[in-house]
Formats: structure tokens, C-alpha cells, sequence
């Protein structure tokens, strides 16, 4: 990946200020250490930093069409590049470099907007019509890239990352309240909310036009599993239902898989010592037989969530030249600033630290891109919640007035009435006392139980399992573990991840499967264990979903960690504003004098948000209600 920036005039009269193109593109370098390029017209500014993967020599960009009419900047990589290419040379285009991304500016010509339909990768990009003075920006199908905007005194600013928007004079950061609540109540951010009033993240599948007559934000693509009552039945014999469904999507795999190993420098492996980077590392020791690739992992000396011994087994079997990278409670304290500051989040788990520590060994070994398994949890059925969903377990234990209230505030977010995470009755309570004299009287109006958060008419009508993973996708995967756990820990270091369960053709498939296969037998993701049946260690095929964790906020306060007590002290949240100094101070006292721990998958961690919530109101220079 690299990173991109720019901003264009919506009046098409103003001229660009190059020296602030420039702040912008310097904010990227880290995404982009390797070369930079940029374009300057009429009204509008391109800027490009470039982390070299494919044409080593000549793939710098812009992209230009041959009349130069049309310019593009491209942050990711598009799989089916050579597919179309040869499409696109039989029509008589010309190009200049082997580069996947150049076939950007040649599809528009031919299909316009509508390109991204025929695109399969991992993408965020920008490109310019000059000609009708229309700028379009678009983000892949799964949200693996992101890209932010904004618009400002006739202006629109956008950026991969929101460092690179902030450097324009005319953006004043403030904190989006209803983004904070997001991240006390979900797994994260979900588009287009960000944590800056007014910015706004281009939502997966989702393309941006401008021009004279303003800007359109339209969905190209969404996950759209059918309707419960036209699931056809299964036939009798599951056990082959199960095997036909693992054959189609294996082959699938086996095509992702070589896709994204192919890169004009090294590719290595993540191993978490689960099922699903185990397969992908499986699938491509099968792809490329006596090739010795690299992995990585990260393992916690003496915890008991280390999961190093399953590593080890997969490397084993695997022949990998691997890598352990060891964390401790001081990396934490090394990192949590640089990880806030990359994330442009707070956070509410620390285990992103541990990302951003892996992506460092791993450029730092030479490795520049890696694989790794995020999304098949969300498409095949790995957490939990998709059992108890599939035993009808997976409804509120609220009763009377808590259960219709409950109902209700279902309704008002997902459209429907679906239970996610905990019961928001329950958790709304919560949140409103921890926040400040000053905010709690608007809380109604922020919290997330005011927000429409997903598309109801992808939810109403469908099967529980296949709305569990629609809001997982959109909740979960998107702006959380492929935004600020995925691409920014990696990107902080000039790392590519690349995701083959996030393939188009493996995505289809996955929203083609019966749900009834998704946790066949009572096990999760029954056709990914089939699929990986002959490939993996039987001790990692056996292995129940355990989930990435890192260093809790009771295991930090219990250390000993007094920096970690000062982000919480009454002085520095009174100072901030946002939240209640005697609330936080009970909840420091709750899980420093009893020993308390948050469990890192089935607690939220408030004071882990606080706490990385300080150090983003002090690293983005927030204004302070206090």
C-alpha cells in the first residue's frame, strides 16, 4: 500500500497552495518511504506517497491516461490487474508501467464511476476527470484501505489517513462525541463517524463524486445474503453439503492466496496460531513448493493467553523461517503514545500495541508484505455468537420494561430487532455516568443509541447467523481490525497487509453458503476446518476461537504501570473535560485495590479508552472542555 492526499476546489476558481500539498504529502511518509509524486492543476492537488511493491523501477505514480486527461493516485493493490489489462490493451489502450494500479485511469475511460464493479483488491484511490472537472474517490469493497474527507470553505481534503487532512489550514480538529461513544459501546469506529467533527471515512464498498454541482457519496457494493425464506433445504447428507461447500471455497482460497504472494519483494507470513493464518500459511507453502517463507508472531512470555506453542507447531510443519516477537507490559508503555497517535483513535484493547511492535520486526527483517487471516471470523462464522445464534441462544435475558426499552433502541440502531454485543439498556447507563457534568445532559443526542449504524434492508428478513455477520463485518472488520488494528500498525512501519479471506470471489462465496454450514456439528467455521482438515496440525484444528489479546487495564494498573494511573488522574480528566473525574477515579480503585481484571473479549475496558482517549486529546491538540 502506500498512501495518497489531496484537495480539490469545488468552485473550480481557486488555485492550489503547493506548500501545504506538500505538508500533506510529508505526513504520509511513513505509509510511503520509497518515493513520492504528486499532480497540480486547476483546482485540484494530488499527492503521493509510494511504498514500492510491484515495477520497482518505473511504478511511481500519478497514473495518466494517454491524453493525460485523466490522472490517478492509488493507495493498494488490484488483484485482477492482469485480466484487465489484457481486456483493456485488446481495446487499444496503452501503458506505460507493469503496475496493477495504472489500469485505474484506462477503466474509467471505458466504464466511468462504474469501474469499480470490475475491480477485485484492496484499494483506496483518487481520480481526476479533468475534462468534466470530477474528482472521484473510492474505497474497496471490505474497507481493507481507508480514506477520509472533509469539506471545508468550498474545498474538499482528503487523505488516507487523517494526519494528512489536519496539515490544511482550513481544518479546525474537534473530537466527534458520537465517535467517542462508538468506541465505549462497539469494537470501534464505524464510516463514515471518525473521532474528528467533521471528517468523515468513505464507507466500504463506497465510492465519492464531485464536482461543480457538489458531492455525491453513493454504495457500489455491500454483502447481500438472501432472504431466510429463500434458503433452499439442505439435503440430507450434511457431512457432504459440507464437503462440496469446503471444495468451492478452497479453490477460491488457492487463488487468493497466489494473488497476494505476488509482490516484486519479500512476502511473509503472520502466524497467530489459529485456524485461519495457519490455513493461509498452509496455502501458500502448497503454492510455491521448497520456498522457505518468513513468519511472524507475537508471544507473551509467562501469560496464559501466549499462544507461542501453536506457533511453533505451524511453523514447524510448515517450514517457515519464523520469528517470535516477545511483548511485555513495557512495550506498552513504549508504544501506547505512537499507537494512539497512528490509530487516530482511542482504543479499547492495548493489543494494538503488540501489532504495531510485530510490523516493526517485520520490516525490519526485510519482509514488506504479509498475509493474514482477518475476515474469516466475520464471513464463515468464528466467534461464539454464531453458535449460541445457531442453538437459539443468542436473544436478551431482559425481561419486562428492560426487554421492550431494549427492543426499542435495537430498532432505532440496526433497524431491526437483533441483539449485538451487550444489551445497550444495560451499557447506556454506564456511559452516561462516566461522562462529564458538562456532556451528560446532551448524552441522548451523541450516544450511539441515537445512531442508524448499518443498512436495515441488508438485515430485515435474513437468517440470524447471516445478520450476526453482516453487522460483524460492518461493526467489527471494517474501521477496527482492518483500520486501526490492520492498516495503520502495519502502515506505521511500511508494511502491507494483504487478506485472502477478503477476496471478492471468496467473499461471494462465503454470502453464498447456508448458514446451517457455517457452525455444522456445533463447531465455528466448520467449512474453513474442513478446508484445512490435511493442511494444519490437528492441535490447531481442535483449537476453540481464541482471541488476539494484549495487556488489559487491570493487568497495567496492578503492575504497577504509574503512567498508565496518570492518564486516569482526577487533574488530567478534569483538565480534558470529557469525562467524570470521580467515576474514573472508582473504577481505578475498583481494579487497583481488588485485583479486578477486564476480560479482554467479554468486558469493555473503559478505562483503556480513557486513558488512550487523553493521549489523543494531547498528541491531535483537541480543545479541552475543562
Amino acid at each position: 500500500m502506500c498512501g495518497i492526499t489531496g484537495v480539490f476546489s469545488l468552485d473550480g476558481a481557486r488555485p492550489m497552495q503547493t506548500h501545504v500539498l506538500s505538508e500533506m504529502i510529508s505526513e504520509l511518509a511513513h505509509r510511503g518511504p520509497d518515493d513520492a509524486g504528486r499532480h497540480v492543476g486547476e483546482g485540484i492537488a494530488l499527492g503521493f506517497r509510494r511504498l514500492a511493491l510491484n515495477d520497482l523501477e518505473r511504478g511511481n505514480q500519478p497514473h495518466f491516461s494517454e491524453d493525460r486527461d485523466l490522472v490517478s493516485v492509488c493507495n493498494g493493490e488490484i488483484y485482477n490487474h492482469r485480466a484487465l489489462r489484457e481486456e483493456l490493451a485488446r481495446a487499444g489502450h496503452r501503458f506505460r508501467t507493469a503496475c496493477d494500479t495504472e489500469v485505474l485511469v484506462h477503466l474509467y475511460r471505458r466504464h466511468g464511476t462504474g469501474l469499480t464493479a470490475r475491480l477485485d483488491g484492496q484499494f483506496a484511490f483518487a481520480l481526476y476527470d479533468a475534462t468534466a472537472r470530477r474528482l472521484l474517490l473510492a474505497r474497496d469493497h471490505a474497507g481493507i484501505v481507508p480514506l477520509f474527507y472533509t469539506v471545508v470553505d468550498g474545498l474538499l481534503v482528503f487523505g488516507s489517513e487523517i494526519k494528512a487532512i489536519l496539515r490544511h489550514p482550513a481544518v479546525r480538529p474537534r473530537v466527534d462525541l458520537r465517535g467517542l461513544d462508538q468506541v465505549l459501546t462497539l469494537p470501534g469506529l464505524v464510516s463514515p463517524r471518525t473521532m474528528f467533527e467533521g471528517i468523515h471515512s468513505l464507507r466500504p464498498g463506497e465510492r465519492l463524486v464531485a464536482d461543480a454541482s457538489g458531492v455525491t457519496v453513493e454504495r457500489y457494493w455491500d454483502l447481500d445474503y438472501p432472504d431466510a425464506g429463500d434458503l433452499p433445504p439442505l439435503g440430507g447428507d450434511i457431512d457432504a453439503e459440507l464437503g462440496a461447500a469446503a471444495d468451492r471455497v478452497a479453490a477460491l482460497l488457492d487463488g487468493a492466496v497466489r494473488d497476494r504472494l505476488e509482490a516484486d519483494v519479500p512476502v511473509g507470513l503472520y502466524l497467530s496460531g489459529g485456524l485461519d493464518s495457519s490455513l493461509l500459511a498452509a496455502l501458500a507453502a502448497r503454492a510455491r513448493p521448497g520456498r522457505t517463507w518468513p513468519s511472524y508472531s507475537v508471544v507473551f512470555p509467562g501469560h496464559d493467553f501466549d499462544e507461542s506453542p501453536h506457533q511453533r507447531l505451524v511453523a514447524a510443519k510448515l517450514g517457515t523461517r519464523h520469528h517470535e516477537v516477545p511483548v511485555h507490559a513495557a512495550d506498552v508503555a513504549d508504544r501506547l503514545r505512537a499507537m494512539v497517535r497512528h490509530a487516530e483513535t482511542p482504543v479499547r484493547e492495548s493489543y494494538n500495541v503488540c501489532s504495531l511492535k510485530l510490523s516493526e520486526a517485520v520490516r525490519a527483517d526485510g519482509t514488506v508484505a504479509v498475509l493474514t487471516g482477518e475476515g474469516a471470523d466475520e464471513l464463515f462464522g468464528g466467534y461464539p455468537g454464531y453458535r449460541y445464534d445457531a442453538a437459539g441462544l443468542g436473544g436478551s435475558r431482559l425481561t419486562g420494561l428492560d426487554a421492550h426499552l431494549e427492543r426499542e433502541i435495537r430498532e432505532r440502531m440496526w433497524g431491526v430487532d437483533i441483539g449485538y454485543e451487550q444489551d445497550q439498556i444495560t451499557t447506556q447507563e454506564i456511559r452516561r455516568d462516566l461522562y462529564s457534568a458538562d456532556l451528560a445532559p446532551s448524552f441522548d443526542a451523541f450516544a450511539v443509541t441515537s445512531q442508524r449504524l448499518v443498512d436495515a434492508d441488508r438485515l430485515k428478513g435474513r437468517h440470524p447467523l447471516h445478520q450476526r455477520s453482516y453487522l460483524d463485518f460492518h461493526l467489527r472488520l471494517a474501521d477496527h481490525l482492518l483500520g486501526d488494528h490492520g492498516d495503520r500498525m502495519a502502515l506505521a512501519n511500511a508494511v502491507e497487509p494483504r487478506f485472502p479471506f477478503l477476496a471478492r470471489p471468496v467473499v461471494d462465496q462465503a454470502v453464498a453458503l447456508h448458514p446451517a454450514l457455517m457452525v455444522a456439528g456445533g463447531a465455528e467455521k466448520a467449512v474453513l476446518r474442513r478446508v484445512a482438515g490435511p493442511l494444519v496440525p490437528g492441535e490447531v484444528l481442535a483449537r476453540p476461537k481464541f482471541g488476539f489479546r494484549g495487556q488489559t487495564s487491570g493487568h497495567l494498573l496492578n503492575t504497577g504501570a504509574d503512567w498508565f494511573e496518570e492518564l486516569l488522574s482526577p487533574s488530567l480528566v478534569r483538565r480534558q473535560g470529557y469525562f467524570d473525574p470521580d467515576t474514573v477515579s472508582a473504577l481505578v480503585r475498583h481494579h487497583r485495590d481488588r485485583g479486578d481484571q477486564v476480560h479482554a473479549h467479554l468486558d469493555t475496558d473503559y478505562l483503556m479508552v480513557i486513558a488512550t482517549f487523553a493521549l489523543f486529546v494531547e498528541e491531535f491538540g483537541l480543545p479541552c472542555l475543562g
